[in-house]
């Protein structure tokens, strides 16, 4: 019962919680009720609404399609005959057919059942055109546009096309650029689109901020990032264009630079780049933790490889205890230990550095742990990009076969090889891919081929032969086999050459080189002071030389060639010949000096020589660190007119010093020595046609055979007095370079970085040191006449010649000295040399220096060099220069 009341009473509860919710409408109700209800109008019944009739679709029709069929429209949508006609269907039948973006308008009509679908289709496009683009090319921007002629015009696409446009702009830093696309319509409905580009200015960076940085001012640090601000009149300051990535590559540098300077806890918390508001400039702000500076504590190495003892590796680790923290001396302490330990049979080790970081002390222990992991082999090497050039002369500069275990400096060394080539762009590297399994890998050489054929051409400038032009064509790749095929020719007032060469670096596919030249070579030493220009003496050389190579080990080899030149030394007949006393017109000593008699004639030199060769530079076109060294020797005498031994030597070294500063020193020697004497006094035994001749190109600073002994024929004048004295007008002389037996050359040369934007335009200054004397000669008889010298003609048997002056008044030649009917004496025929005197200078060891600064230049019309010499150390005698130049280009 209680339950039972209890039930109730909540029962009674509930009814009277409803009835206030009842009642809650209750007083509208009843207000209303309370007025008095208007009477009913007297309005006409409501008819019922009857129900749409279904339209069942009987036919479609397709209306405006040009070279689409009606099917292929129909697929596109769902209506179908058959079908109930709604208008929900229809709109979706539109919007199927504007996805597919062949259309341009599109409208369904409904008309009891026949469906008729009217279409426009959108045109076909007929070309793509640019307009505007000055600073971005065709080649550039063709690329990234998505559309093509014969292709169907959207707009999507068409508005995607100049996002693409507009991002690359972006990245070369000409974030102003708009590109408006238009459409010409053509008939047919066809059209071409056309981009109207306006590139605006470029966006340069106007400042850059460090925030955050207390021990490195704002100087230092602008030096590591490779962006710069721009400044008026740096015209070849480069990197001056905001640019995203070169931002994160900054934001690298820095850390790198700190980390070198023992900050191993930096880094950069934020980098910004604002637009400025004239939407030119960008401002770029960095915040960074320099952290506390850390030096080296404890540095080992242990091993796990039996041949290489940890405690002996410690010793010669470059870093000790208590330096300044260094992380790029650690990275190059890696990669020369794994080079080292892969030199001696470990391509495999590997290096692992332990950090041992103490904060309290503020110090880095190291331990650097040589680990052998397990081999990897080579899979497979591929080779890509190369159109002409045939895949077995990429392969062969490989240092790893198919099968071989990886060897990480093997993969170096065959990039270098590669890229000494010259067939490709510079930036050429091995890369590695994972292979089918674990333990194999794969090698790419994706290559780039460039230009291997080169027209060169040259000119350089002297008082004495004023200009010199060369030219040469030259084929490096000659149909991609690797051969080199190349003709030259120079001409100038002393000289003219050519030359056919050819070469063959894989003879039959075996590492064996082959080469041939085939030359003529004439060579004219004039009177160089005298405005007249007449010839002293005159050399031809025709000849060939044949070169076998072979190599010894991977950076040595040996070459073998024999030489066969004849040789025709001719003097000037106007000043030297005369006719002696045997009726012989011959060289006349009086006038030349035995030494240019005795080197006047036809020689056959048969010359047999070979060279031992090392090279292990990165690029054999352009080295910067490595070295090369040759020594060679010659033997003249196996047939022909000449015997001699003689014997040459070279070596040069490349260092990058970091920044782009690449130096370079290069050293040279030789010496001759005659087998057979002549016993000539004044005449030395060795020709002058094969003594060591030094000058222009080699020593830059002094003309071509300005360097060494020479004789200076200097005539007599009379001074204020009436005394004869030596001219003092070099107009006056004649000069000849006789040459030596031994010569030494030195070249000290340090290329200077001028900025990336220089960089980019391919110009490479550099200063350099030259050094360099020939000597060593049999000392000439010089000749001293301080009156006239007459030289009388002569008939063919030798007899001097006279004029005779008969009784009548005529003359007649004769070879009496005495008029036979007179007895008067009879004038001679000949011609009187002006008095003159003879110096004989240059012969000494002492070294001629000089310094200068050269530019090197990837002009559009090709490579251009400048050379600025100034002789610091000459001899007197030595003829010098200032300037030359020269320029080719490539195709």
């Amino acid at each position: 019962m209680a339950h039972s009341t209890g039930v109730g009473r909540i029962r009674p509860l509930g009814v009277a919680l409803m009835g206030t919710s009842i009642l809650a409408g209750v007083p509208q109700i009843a207000s209303a009720q309370a007025q008095p209800a208007p009477a009913p109008a007297a309005t006409a019944p409501v008819p019922a609404v009857a129900p749409a009739p279904v339209v069942v679709i009987q036919q479609i029709k397709i209306e405006g399609a040009q070279r689409l069929e009606a099917d292929t429209v129909l697929s596109y949508i769902q209506l179908r005959v058959g079908q109930n006609w709604t208008e929900a269907g229809a709109d979706q039948a539109l919007k199927d057919l504007y996805a597919t973006e062949l259309f341009s308008d599109a409208q369904i009509r409904n008309e009891n059942g026949l469906v008729t679908i009217t279409i426009k289709e959108n045109p076909v496009i007929n070309r793509i055109v640019l307009e505007g683009n000055k600073h971005l090319k065709e080649d550039k921007i063709n690329p990234e546009i998505k559309l093509a002629p014969r292709q169907i015009f959207t707009r999507s696409k068409v508005r995607a096309d100049v996002a693409r446009i507009i991002e690359l702009y972006k990245r070369q830093g000409r974030f102003g650029a708009t590109v408006e696309p238009k459409m010409v319509r053509l008939d047919q409905n066809r059209v071409d689109i056309v981009f109207e580009i306006h590139e605006g200015p470029k966006s340069k960076v106007r400042q850059i901020n460090i925030i955050g940085n207390e021990h490195f001012g704002m100087k230092t640090l602008s030096t590591v990032m490779m962006t710069k601000t721009a400044r008026p009149l740096h015209f070849f300051r480069g990197n001056t264009s905001y640019d995203p990535d070169k931002l994160a590559f900054d934001q690298q540098k820095l850390r790198q630079f700190y980390m070198t300077q023992g900050y191993a806890d930096f880094r950069v918390v934020s980098a910004v780049a604002e637009l400025t508001p004239d939407k030119r400039d960008f401002i770029i702000t960095y915040v960074v933790e320099e952290g506390q500076r850390y030096k080296f504590n404890d540095v080992s190495v242990t091993s796990q490889l039996r041949d290489f003892d940890g405690a002996v590796l410690t010793k010669a680790l470059p870093m000790k205890k208590g330096q300044w923290f260094n992380a790029k001396q650690v990275e190059d302490t890696i990669d020369k230990l794994n080079e080292t330990v892969g030199a001696f049979g470990y391509p495999n080790a590997d290096v692992r550095p332990q950090y041992n970081r103490d904060p309290k002390t503020l110090t880095m222990g190291i331990v650097f742990n040589l680990v052998e992991v397990p081999r990897v082999y080579v899979e497979r090497i591929d080779v890509n990009g190369n159109t002409l050039t045939q895949d077995k002369v990429v392969r062969r500069e490989f240092r790893l076969a198919e099968g071989d275990a990886f060897n990480s400096i093997q993969v170096k060394r065959s990039t270098n090889r590669i890229k000494s080539l010259g067939y490709f762009q510079e930036k050429f590297d091995i890369k590695q891919v994972n292979g089918s399994a674990r333990d194999r890998i794969v090698l790419e050489a994706n290559v780039e081929e460039r230009p291997t054929g080169e027209l060169q051409l040259s000119a350089g400038y002297s008082s004495l032969e004023s200009f010199i032009f060369q030219a040469s064509v030259k084929q490096n790749n000659f149909r991609g086999r690797g051969q080199t095929v190349g003709l030259s020719g120079s001409i100038s007032r002393y000289s003219k050459s050519v030359v056919l060469s050819f070469t063959e670096p894989y003879m039959f596919d075996k590492a064996v080189s082959m080469g041939v030249d085939i030359y003529r070579k004439d060579y004219s030493n004039y009177n160089y002071y005298s405005s007249s220009s007449n010839t002293l003496y005159s050399q031809a050389t025709t000849g060939f030389q044949v070169r076998v190579g072979l190599p010894l080990t991977e950076y040595m080899s040996v070459v073998g060639r024999y030489t066969l030149n004849y040789d025709d030394v001719s003097l000037s007949k106007s000043q030297f010949y005369s006719t002696d006393s045997n009726g012989n017109y011959a060289c006349n000593s009086l006038l030349a000096g035995r030494y240019l008699c005795d080197a006047e004639g036809r020689r056959l030199s048969s010359i047999v020589g070979g060279s031992l060769i090392y090279e292990n530079v990165d690029s054999r076109v352009r080295p910067t660190r490595g070295r090369m060294g040759s020594i060679g020797v010659d033997f003249a005498g196996l047939g022909g007119d000449v015997s001699y031994a003689r014997l040459r030597a070279n070596g040069s070294q490349y260092w990058p010093l970091g920044k782009g500063f690449i130096f370079s020193v290069s050293a040279e020697a030789g010496a001759i020595k005659a087998l057979s004497r002549r016993n000539i006094e004044g005449v030395d035994d060795v020709f002058l046609t094969d003594r060591f001749q030094l000058g222009e190109p080699q020593m830059r600073g002094f003309d071509i055979r300005g360097i060494g002994p020479r004789v200076v024929r200097k005539p007599y004048v009379s001074d204020s007095t009436g005394t004869l004295v030596p001219s003092s007008d070099k107009s006056q002389w004649t000069e000849d370079a006789i040459g030596g037996r031994y010569y030494y050359m030195a070249h000290a040369e340090m290329e200077i970085p001028l900025g990336s934007g220089a960089k980019e335009m391919g110009i490479r200054p550099s200063v350099f040191l030259d050094v360099g004397a020939v000597w060593g000669v049999a000392k000439p008889k010089v000749q001293d006449y301080t009156s006239s010298i007459f030289v009388a003609s002569r008939d063919g048997n030798g007899n001097a010649l006279y004029t005779q002056t008969n009784s009548d008044g005529t003359t007649t030649t004769t070879t009496n000295a005495t008029n036979t009917s007179t007895g008067a004496a009879n004038t001679a025929i000949g011609s009187y040399i002006s008095p003159f005197k003879e110096y004989y200078y240059g012969d000494s060891p002492r070294p001629r220096v000089s310094i200068g600064v050269g530019f090197n230049w990837n002009s559009p019309f090709g490579p251009f060099r400048i050379d600025l010499a100034h002789a610091l150390l000459h001899e007197e005698g030595d003829d010098t220069k200032t300037f030359t130049f020269n320029v080719g280009t490539q195709f």
